[in-house]
Order: C-alpha cells, then sequence, then structure tokens
C-alpha cells in the first residue's frame, strides 16, 4: 500500500476535519506521536535483569544440556566438512579465555582486534573475549593497512587476533598480534589461537572477572557508506537485549533442526549476533562459508540441506537473477526461510524471488550498528508475503516515531518522515565522538536513524530511503531506492545505483550507474525511457553510466560516497 493514502493535513480548525484517522493496529499513540511494538516477548524470552550478568555467561548458559551436546553439531565448516558440536565450543572458549588472561595478560576492558574471514573459531574468540570482560573490536579483511591501522588506534587495541594471510597488514601498527590457525607463515613466530586453546585446557583456572551488564562488551565500526566511520560502543547489556529479541525471532520463525548458513561476515553486527552469539542460544547447526561466493553457496545448500539463510539484498538479487535454468528447483529445495536486513529489499525483487522459489519463506527485517542488531521483523510468512516491500514489525521492546525532518513533528500511519527508535539496545555512543553522539541520540534516548520510513495501519515498516541520500532536484526530493527498484525489474539490467550529480540549473539530478545483464546492450538512452515512463518528470533519470560492478559494503549497502566521488572524476574530466 502506497504512503500515498496519508490523511489530509489540514487542521481541524480549518476545515473541520477531524484530523487523522486512528490505526489501533498499527500500535500508533495519536497522543504522544509514539509507535509501540504489538509483538510481546514471552515468559522465555524476557531481557534479563541481573546486573551482573555478561553476555557470554548469557549465551552459554543456552547451551544444549550435557547430554546432549556432544550429539548436537554446532557448527560445520563449508569448504572441509569439518564439524564441531556443543560440548567442543564450550571447552574451546573456556580454554581460550584462560589463554587470553593467563598466558596472554588480556585483562578486563582491554581491546582485542579481530581481522579474519568466517571460520569455525571465529565464534570461540568472540565469546572468549567477552567472557573475560575485554572488549571485542573487529574489522573486514578487505581493509587496507591505512584504515585497519585507524581502526587499532581509534580502538585502543591492546592485542591482535589476526587470519595468517592477514598478518602483514598489521606490522605497521605494532600492535602484538597472535594469529587464528597455525597456518605456516614466512617469517612468522606467531603463536595461533588453535595452540593457545590446546596449551590453556588443563593449565589454567578459569578466570574470575567481576562483569556487568554495564560493561563495554564491543566497539564495532559502521560501514560508513555516506561518511566517515565511526566507533559504535555496545555493552553487554545492549547484546543481552539483541540476543534476547533474536531467540524470539526464530522461535517464532525457525525451528531448532534447521541448519543455517553463514556467508554473512561475522565482524559485521548481522553476522556476529546471529552467528556468534543468537543461534547457540537455541540449538542450531550452522555451515560456515569464509565469505560469500554464489556458487559456493548454492553448493552448500545442496550438499548440507540448509533451510535457513540470513541474507543481504544482493543475494537476494542474485537468487532471482540467475537461478533461471531448469534444476535449480531440486538443487535448492531444502530451503525453507531466507531472510534478508542490512539494506532495503525493493518490492519488485521481493516479489520475483517469491515467484522463482514459491516453497521459500521470504521474510524482511531492519536494524543497525547503532541498535545492536535488528528492530523490525516479519513474525509470520503470511504477513511478510502480504505486505511484500515491508521491513516487517516492530520487535518486542522497540517503540519508534516518525518524525518530520524539517520541524520535528511526529508522524502518523503513511507520512514519511525521520525514524527515530528507543530500546534497551540502543547504543551507548559513539566512541570519543561527543558531538556526532548527540547529533544521533537526543536528550530523552531516541536515536536517529537517518533513514526515510513511515509505517502503514497494521504497524508495518516501509524504509523510502536515507536522509542524506535524498536528491534535492528543483526543490523536489527524489528517493534512490525507488529509482534503484525501477531499475532492477528491467530484464537486461543485473544491478543499479542512483545518485545525485551536480547540476547549474536544478541543484542535483539523478544519475543511475547500471551493471548489464550478461549479453546485454543497452543504451543510455534505453535506461533513461524506461524509467521516465514509470514516474513523474521531476524522478526521471538523467545520466547513464555502466559499469561492471556497483560497490557495496559487506552487509550490502550501495556505497554511494564511492560513486559521487567517481562521478565527479568522471564528469570533471570531461569539462
Amino acid at each position: 500500500m502506497s504512503a500515498a493514502k496519508a490523511w489530509n493535513t489540514t487542521t481541524k480548525e480549518d476545515s473541520g476535519n477531524p484530523g487523522p484517522p486512528h490505526y489501533p493496529k498499527s500500535g500508533f499513540d495519536p497522543q504522544t506521536g509514539i509507535y509501540h511494538s504489538i509483538n510481546k516477548l514471552g515468559d522465555q524470552h524476557q531481557i534479563p535483569t541481573r546486573p551482573d550478568l555478561d553476555i557470554a555467561t548469557y549465551v552459554l548458559s543456552h547451551f544444549p544440556h550435557p547430554h546432549q551436546a556432544e550429539s548436537k553439531i554446532a557448527l560445520i565448516d563449508s569448504a572441509t566438512n569439518q564439524q564441531v558440536n556443543y560440548a567442543w565450543l564450550q571447552r574451546s572458549i573456556r580454554s581460550l579465555a584462560k589463554g587470553l588472561y593467563h598466558t596472554l595478560g588480556v585483562r578486563k576492558g582491554d581491546v582485542v582486534f579481530v581481522l579474519s574471514p568466517n571460520s569455525l573459531l571465529y565464534p570461540t574468540i568472540c565469546l572468549a573475549v567477552f567472557s573475560i570482560g575485554a572488549i571485542l573490536t573487529t574489522a573486514n579483511p578487505l581493509n587496507t593497512k591505512s584504515e585497519i591501522a585507524k581502526q587499532v588506534s581509534d580502538s585502543g587495541a591492546k592485542l591482535a587476533i589476526s587470519a595468517p594471510e592477514e598478518l602483514h597488514k598489521l606490522v605497521p601498527t605494532g600492535v602484538p598480534r597472535i594469529l587464528t590457525s597455525r597456518k605456516p607463515i614466512k617469517d612468522s613466530s606467531s603463536l595461533s589461537i588453535e595452540e593457545l586453546i590446546e596449551s590453556s585446557d588443563h593449565l589454567y583456572q578459569l578466570p574470575q572477572v567481576k562483569l556487568a551488564q554495564s560493561d563495554t562488551a564491543a566497539i564495532l565500526y559502521s560501514s560508513g557508506t555516506t561518511g566517515t566511520s565511526k566507533g559504535v560502543v555496545l555493552t553487554h547489556a545492549h547484546f543481552i537485549a539483541d540476543v534476547a529479541f533474536l531467540r524470539w525471532t526464530v522461535d517464532v520463525s525457525s525451528a531448532q533442526n534447521d541448519v543455517f548458513l553463514c556467508f554473512l561476515p561475522i565482524f559485521h553486527i548481522y553476522g556476529l549476533s546471529f552467528f556468534a552469539l543468537g543461534l547457540f542460544c537455541v540449538g542450531t547447526t550452522t555451515v560456515v562459508m569464509k565469505k560469500y561466493e554464489f556458487q559456493a553457496m548454492l553448493q552448500a545448500i545442496k550438499t548440507h540441506k540448509v533451510n535457513n539463510i540470513p541474507a543481504v539484498p544482493p543475494v537476494i538479487l542474485g537468487l532471482v537473477k540467475y537461478t533461471s535454468k531448469a534444476g535449480f528447483e531440486s538443487e535448492l529445495s531444502s530451503l525453507r526461510r531466507v531472510t534478508t536486513g542490512a539494506a532495503p529489499l525493493s518490492k519488485e525483487v521481493g516479489d520475483g524471488f517469491r515467484k522463482r522459489f514459491p516453497w521459500v519463506e521470504l521474510r524482511q527485517g531492519y536494524g543497525l550498528t547503532e541498535i545492536c542488531g535488528a528492530a523490525t521483523f516479519s513474525p509470520t510468512h503470511k504477513e511478510a508475503k502480504a505486505r511484500s516491500g515491508s521491513s516487517g514489525m516492530l520487535i518486542p521492546s522497540f517503540c519508534a516515531k516518525v518524525v518530520e525532518t524539517e520541524t520535528g513533528k511526529p508522524l502518523p500511519p503513511y507520512r514519511e518522515g525521520e525514524l527515530w527508535l528507543k530500546s534497551p539496545s540502543i547504543m551507548k555512543g559513539y566512541l570519543e565522538n561527543v558531538e556526532a553522539t548527540a547529533a544521533t541520540i537526543d536528550s530523552d534516548g531516541w536515536l536517529k536513524t537517518g533513514d526515510i520510513c513511515y509505517f502503514d495501519e497494521d504497524g508495518f515498516l516501509f524504509v523510502v530511503d536515507r536522509v542524506k541520500e535524498l536528491i534535492k532536484h528543483n526543490g523536489y526530493q527524489v528517493a534512490p531506492a525507488e529509482l534503484e527498484a525501477i531499475l532492477l525489474s528491467h530484464p537486461s539490467i543485473f544491478d543499479a545505483a542512483v545518485i545525485p550529480l551536480e547540476d547549474d540549473e536544478a541543484g542535483q539530478i539523478p544519475m543511475a550507474y547500471v551493471v548489464r545483464a550478461v549479453g546485454s546492450e543497452l543504451s543510455e538512452g534505453q535506461v533513461i525511457k524506461f524509467v521516465a515512463d514509470q514516474v513523474a518528470p521531476y524522478k526521471k533519470v538523467r545520466r547513464v553510466s555502466f559499469t561492471s560492478a556497483i560497490p557495496r559494503s559487506t552487509s550490502g549497502k550501495i556505497l554511494r560516497k564511492n560513486l559521487v566521488s567517481q562521478s565527479k572524476q568522471q564528469f570533471n574530466s570531461k569539462l
């Protein structure tokens, strides 16, 4: 349903209009302007209030019972088929915690920097760091030496844990380092996590560290899709709340015998929440891929009979575009559920997926690093299908406001504005950045997401675009996501991104970067006409550039700032 169903803004005094209609199913309170979650946590999902609880203890307390832990598989390596059961996982976490504390001298409040792709040991590292009160900070292995040096310095890291192939990037930082595995590296005598686990198992007692929910657990760096990356400070309380929410979402949408597939990077909040913390609390099995690769993903689904995939929109688009040949139905027949988040999924792509895979439940969520995970989710397949294009409903314990960007006025259903959120999982703030924190979290604890959204009459959230990414064309606001959805519906377009291009007359004009489908000879004129036939004149794409790939973050967000810089170079060089 379109936001055009907005109620008449004429005041009661002006026209006798009684004001906005009341939508009781939306969770909207017209007196306060606040949307409340209409979903409730069951007793088994309540957020613990014990002040001395830490996230590692909380997760480990939900592991399968000891008599089940030996037979229940926690993790499977998709490349080697190596398997780890819950009993070994628990022992490895405790052993590594001993080694970090006694052998390497890591103490409460010390920052541990992790630079590694996904592996079976990644969850062990995270939970061991949390259990001794150290602070986790993770980085993308694709980052450059300078980006890594900046994060190491900014976070104040005291120890770095690195995959062998990434070790060279840490040498200039001077930070003490340890390898994830004992894979031989020339001129390296570094100790490995594997060796530390083996040597510490029977040597030491588990350290008794006094922890509190209010203690800092992690500093995760935002993707910086529209600006400079900032350190998001998250406490044990934030992660505990997030895992309680995640347990609820899994319980209402999955089964304990589900096999999940992990190709999302665990260094990102989406992957960390699911695969290093939350899924262990419901006793599922996860197949771990080192990184996302489309054909390898298809093979892993077939080999391990994967049922459930947390994904991002580019993966959904890839499945729709690349699985048109006969035979894929049988190869993907085990799939039951796919969840997508981290970036908006257009209605067109979602509908295309459901048409291509009618036996698979597709559900969308909405989340941010700054809220330590997800804020919305579609609890049932029926609701998700009926509200295609929606990011779901508020998760229990979340409340929201949709705020008019110019006046700060809270808006009712079907009115578009900036989404503000409040919950127990809202970040502490940005690391040593008081100005950025104050600009993001107001004095009442509301986090300003920067996303333009609206709720419908039943409380389903629809993400329109980013506040900072709206294109200002002759006084009109144009949402890039709307144009991208149209472009992706073209059979000869594989991927697309829309950015603002500076223009002397109009201020800005919409420009599209387009990746042609294989074999396509699509022209700029054809692209412009295709969009123009479907939108108002002020929304038309005015310039098109063809490219081999759209730059995206690991979570699937379009890196528009890269494209904006590219366009400036591209068109300035033609002047």
